[in-house]
């Protein structure tokens, strides 16, 4: 391969410390002559003790700088909060766990290579997955004159020949130990196998990371409060906490009775089925609640159009197009939305699942009618319902009569 010598800036390496992006820092630099610069976006999922692992690791295997971006409440502010207030989740199951954090990464990754002067941004996607067409269509759309170089991919490196590559020239190889490709991220994880290359089984118990044999604890019931402003969560149990705290607070409370476990079916970006196991323990608490708050403080309209719009944003979003206009125009109206989304809900947690026991706002909807639902009218009469009963009739008398079944 032709090398262009003109070019000295380092290639900025987004790095999860994982076999793929192992690899590819010592090949990038022998192969184009040029320093590496490893950069780690955390968007959750990431402990102290990984943070500084992951450094140790990229500076050994020949980075001259490791960068760590902390992007949670970035996360949150740019992309989380749409996908609570649209209620989103793929295949009416997934709550976009992992895929969510793509554009955001690469945004970050863009701007790091400005900040050191580069003008390539390589990643170690494969050709198979999702990712590779989310980082690239977030990266170009950031910065068109990025050159995004993707070895793994675009030379077909297989697993054996990326560990022979590290293991002749004595540099570190990650654990091989997990069957299992796992991604963590503040609004879940994901997980993929040998039972999840196709349609029949589930993962073992084993294999779940949040919460392996939670359903076969006996665990006590237990009360939950969820607070809410304008659709943002902002507190847990009657304690106020930063949206990023009460998430990763939340996903500790819950994941140990299993709930949030499901294992999606789906279409992938490139137009094939896929299947993952994932577990969002918040995810899966958050977007409920937030979903019965919403019934009882927006008007049935609201909620119709919502569904579409938010719908379209998850779509947008598992295909990496968050960048593209038409996304801050469906947050607009979602944002707008939210205005009287405040509220309580009170929940209880129990192995496997959760219950909703109530929710409650000075925006009730259902407070503020005059009449009790199955009971008594309210701002109407008797003869009122009846006539309105008639005339909503009149659709289908008029169908039957046109098709001659009456007279």
């Amino acid at each position: 391969m032709s090398n262009d010598n003109t070019d000295n800036s380092p290639i900025v390496l987004a790095f999860s410390g994982g076999l793929d992006t192992s690899f590819c820092v010592p090949w990038l630099k022998e192969t184009y002559g040029r320093p590496v610069v490893t950069v780690t976006i955390n968007t959750g999922g990431l402990d102290a003790t990984s943070a500084a692992e992951l450094e140790t690791r990229a500076l050994a295997l020949g980075a001259i700088e490791h960068v760590l971006v902390e992007a949670r409440p970035r996360f949150f502010d740019q992309v989380l909060q749409y996908l609570i207030a649209g209620n989103v989740r793929r295949g009416n199951l997934y709550p976009l766990c992992v895929g969510a954090e793509r554009g955001i990464q690469a945004t970050l990754m863009a701007e790091v290579a400005a900040q050191r002067g580069s003008t390539t941004v390589a990643h170690g996607c494969t050709a198979a997955g999702n990712d590779q067409v989310r980082f690239e269509i977030a990266l170009r759309t950031v910065n068109p004159g990025l050159e995004v170089l993707a070895p793994v991919r675009d030379h077909a490196f297989q697993r054996t020949a990326q560990v022979n590559f590290l293991e002749e020239r004595n540099l570190p190889v990650p654990s091989k130990a997990s069957a299992y490709s796992i991604n963590r991220g503040l609004w879940g994880v994901t997980i993929g196998g040998t039972e999840t290359l196709d349609s029949r089984d589930s993962i073992p118990e084993s294999a779940w990371v949040l919460s392996p044999g939670a359903l076969e604890n006996n665990h006590a019931a237990e009360q939950l409060l969820l607070g809410f402003e304008q659709g943002i969560p902002v507190s847990l149990n009657d304690q106020a906490l930063e949206p990023v705290a009460l998430i990763e607070a939340l996903e500790a409370m819950a994941a140990p009775f299993g709930i949030g476990r499901g294992i999606h079916l789906g279409d992938t970006v490139l137009g094939t089925k896929g299947r993952v196991a994932f577990e969002a323990p918040a995810a899966e608490i958050l977007l409920t609640a937030h979903r019965e708050l919403e019934k009882l403080v927006l008007s049935g309209l609201q909620q119709r159009i919502k569904d579409n719009i938010a719908a379209s944003y998850g779509d947008f979003i598992h295909e990496g197009k968050q960048l593209d206009p038409v996304c801050r125009d469906i947050e607009a109206l979602l944002s707008s939305s939210q205005a009287r989304v405040t509220g309580q809900v009170k929940l209880r947690l129990q192995p496997g699942s959760f219950f909703v026991e109530g929710v409650e706002s000075a925006h009730s909807l259902m407070a503020a009618t005059k009449g009790k639902y199955g009971e008594a009218a309210g701002e109407w009469t008797a003869q009122d319902a009846l006539g309105y009963s008639k005339i909503l009739a009149l659709t289908g008398i008029l169908q039957t009569r046109a098709a001659g079944e009456q007279a």
